[in-house]
């Protein structure tokens, strides 16, 4: 026996699976409630390096979000600026990515996980996105994560998640990147 499925058919099924997939995000922060309780801004500078920075907490058009600018520089084995903020709870169970959205100055960004097994200062799980001057949702699966160093696990686990970072890393550049949500997916 065949049958057809017309088009509106399909388009019905695909938005409802992607539908349902949204329903299945976890937001972490929007930077509505008081975000300056949870995030913190880091620099190079607590290692020697040349970075500097700030992070402010804007509303625009009824939306908050976060704003962190500053200068890059890898001078004096330096090369970083970034706002963290620690997990207040476990990622949920399904957990396959960080869910972002962001907008900025054209440049790319990355996202920092740490994890019970990231004792050290300088490790973490890396992956990196790019940024356009409109608002843009941006998804990261955990399998894009690399590890900062060889004792690290390949691929950090959504169970053992304690903080996510937002950090402009690497090379000499003027950075300036919004961030209006975060989240699990």
């Amino acid at each position: 026996m065949r049958f057809k499925i017309g088009l509106a058919t399909v388009i019905t099924l695909v938005l409802s699976a992607y539908t349902t997939a949204l329903a299945g995000d976890m937001l972490i922060d929007d930077f509505k409630q008081q975000p300056e309780t949870r995030w913190r801004f880091f620099a190079d500078t607590v290692m020697g390096g040349k970075s500097s920075g700030n992070v402010q907490f804007e509303n625009e058009e009824g939306h908050a979000h976060a704003r962190m600018t500053g200068s890059v520089s890898i001078a004096n084995n330096g090369g970083f600026i970034q706002i963290r903020m620690k997990l207040q709870h476990a990622a949920p169970e399904n957990t396959i990515g960080i869910r972002l959205l962001v907008r900025g100055n054209d440049q790319r960004y990355f996202v920092h996980l740490r994890t019970g097994g990231t004792i050290l200062p300088w490790q973490f799980y890396q992956a990196g996105f790019d940024v356009m001057r409109t608002w843009t949702e941006v998804r990261l699966p955990l399998t894009e994560f690399k590890a900062s160093g060889p004792i690290l696990c390949n691929i950090p686990r959504a169970s053992s998640l304690t903080s996510i970072g937002i950090a402009a890393y690497g090379r000499d550049h003027d950075a300036d990147i919004s961030v209006r949500e975060i989240g699990f997916y």
